[in-house]
């Protein structure tokens, strides 16, 4: 096999994508209180509640287009 399935504009696509996708758990991060009996608001704040999830499923579709999609730089097998 001499080949790779995936293109190295893909593969780096690729890549980006899933650093997207860490940050947006990055940004879910925290949040949480030491002691048990106390409330603590910041769990739902913008940040967690709209941000993180917004920029994970970026990532998802930045990953999505590196597999599926087709950039001119590949050659056709023949």
């Amino acid at each position: 096999m001499d080949k790779m399935p995936i293109s190295p504009k893909g593969l780096k696509l690729m890549i980006a994508g899933v650093l997207v996708m860490i940050a947006g758990y990055i940004l879910m991060m925290g949040g949480g209180s030491k002691d048990p009996q106390v409330f603590n608001y910041a769990m739902f704040d913008f940040r967690r509640l709209v941000a993180a999830p917004v920029v994970i499923v970026a990532g998802i579709v930045v990953v999505i287009v590196a597999i599926t999609g087709s950039f001119k730089g590949r050659k056709k097998a023949e």
